[in-house]
């Protein structure tokens, strides 16, 4: 058993409920970002799933892992997707008859909100649901007791912040930021390297816990290979952000040393990065690695949406730092500035933003 188990991550919940502030009603972006790869995950079942070896052993249940659920409804419709492409690979293959039972486990954070996941839950489910708390920075899951694993929009996240940064004395303090996007060499090659040791304590987790042959598909945001920090979409919606919080700490509505301690955990990697990682963990195969562009809806690029969306994943993290009383002056403020990046924004998006990853226990 991995002492992992042992350690208290850190944890940033989506807004919970379904209120309009809540994530539930403001994820049409990852929803854009999974439906941009249902097509190929549908492909990867076909080619690459061995249910003749899951056949020729004792019947059991299917199980599936969603890392980083949250509150649904994005986790429900990724699920029914892969149950479907894996009921017609049953089917294509002459095993109708011997369909296997479905059991998927839902994971996140223990802060969660677990209530709103499933009272939520599709009622005509073709599957078994479990909740699995816990950060998938460690153990979750007996050894070889996945056939499949599937997370969308999480990866991003640190375990934590990179200790170098909120140190003055540190060549990685990054005064007046709250990203490496833009900051200097040192504050990026920080995350990078933080980045590492969470994706490599992952693999490892994930290479115990799924079966031989079983399949891991990982979507997050992402970087083409060579391209500068800077440019990435989530970046650059993090400098917005950051800008806001320099702009209230000089009118003093909160401290510039509130604003200096406050980094954002969130990576996003290359193909490259994720290459190296995978290749030195040893235990999978790489089937599928590219950089995607989602479509999204232009209503879900207004700075309104921009906003509320910033707004459901982030207001966790800014008011455990800040206090709560400052979000809805800081939401208006990020609204009025999006407006001026608008055009900056939107031609980033018409570039490959997204990293879909898919590997095979080998």
């Amino acid at each position: 058993m991995s002492n992992n188990t042992n350690i208290v991550f850190e944890s940033y919940p989506m807004i919970g409920g379904d209120g309009s502030n809540s994530y539930t009603k403001n994820s049409y972006l990852q929803r854009a970002g999974a439906n941009a790869v249902k097509a190929i995950i549908d492909d990867v079942i076909s080619e690459k799933l061995d249910v003749e070896k899951k056949n020729s052993s004792s019947k059991s249940a299917f199980r599936i892992a969603d890392l980083g659920c949250s509150v649904g409804p994005n986790t429900f419709i990724a699920m029914q997707n892969i149950i479907d492409a894996v009921q017609q690979k049953y089917q294509s293959q002459g095993f109708a008859s011997h369909m296997p039972e479905f059991q998927v486990f839902f994971n996140d954070h223990t802060s969660n909100d677990f209530n709103t996941l499933f009272a939520s839950l599709p009622p005509e489910r073709p599957y078994f649901a479990t909740g699995v708390p816990g950060s998938f920075h460690g153990r979750l899951f007996p050894d070889f007791s996945l056939d499949f694993v599937h997370s969308s929009f999480a990866l991003q996240w640190l375990s934590k912040v990179p200790e170098e940064l909120l140190s003055k004395n540190s060549a990685a303090w990054n005064k007046g930021r709250v990203h490496y996007a833009s900051a200097p060499d040192e504050v990026a090659q920080a995350y990078t390297v933080q980045f590492a040791k969470d994706i490599t304590t992952f693999l490892e987790g994930r290479a115990k816990e799924l079966v031989v042959g079983g399949l891991m598909v990982l979507n997050m945001p992402g970087i083409p290979n060579g391209n500068p920090h800077s440019s990435s979409v989530t970046g650059l919606s993090f400098d917005i952000l950051g800008h806001c919080l320099v702009d209230m700490a000089k009118e003093g509505l909160i401290s510039e040393v509130q604003v200096d301690s406050f980094n954002v955990p969130i990576y996003v990697a290359s193909p490259k990065e994720m290459t190296q990682l995978v290749e030195r963990n040893g235990c999978f195969s790489i089937e599928r690695m590219e950089i995607t562009q989602p479509k999204a809806r232009d209503d879900d690029l207004n700075s309104q949406a921009f906003t509320m969306h910033l707004r459901a994943g982030m207001e966790g993290i800014i008011s455990k730092h800040f206090g709560t009383e400052i979000i809805d002056e800081l939401c208006d403020r990020c609204c009025k500035k999006h407006e001026e990046f608008i055009g900056l924004l939107e031609s980033k998006c018409n570039e490959g933003n997204q990293l879909f990853i898919v590997l095979k226990r080998i």
